[in-house]
């Protein structure tokens, strides 16, 4: 089943995400959105009767570390990268007058 995008359909998807499109460009889209049309009809065929949802192929697992306080160890090491430090912080230019 072959799908037909229109003119009309290039004109508002493209005006949609504000692009100015050549003949060749404007042509070039509607055969992919035709493609992609396409294959979408031939994942509707598929029997996915008794397929439990899925929302992630991979199992989802928290991967995030434990949050661990510490006493801002390491100002030194830190501030020796400063090209002004004073009164164990930054110096920087004002940026608001």
């Amino acid at each position: 089943m072959a799908t037909k995008i229109t003119d009309n359909t290039i004109d508002y998807i493209a005006a949609l995400a504000k692009l100015e499109l050549t003949d060749d460009e404007r042509r070039r889209a509607a055969e992919d959105m035709e493609k992609m049309l396409d294959y979408i009809h031939i994942l509707e065929e598929l029997d996915t009767a008794g397929m439990a949802p899925a929302f992630h192929i991979f199992p989802v697992e928290n991967v995030f570390r434990e949050d661990q306080v510490t006493n801002g160890e390491g100002r030194e090491e830190t501030l020796r990268n400063a090209p002004v430090e004073e009164d164990h912080m930054f110096v920087v230019p004002r940026t608001v007058d």
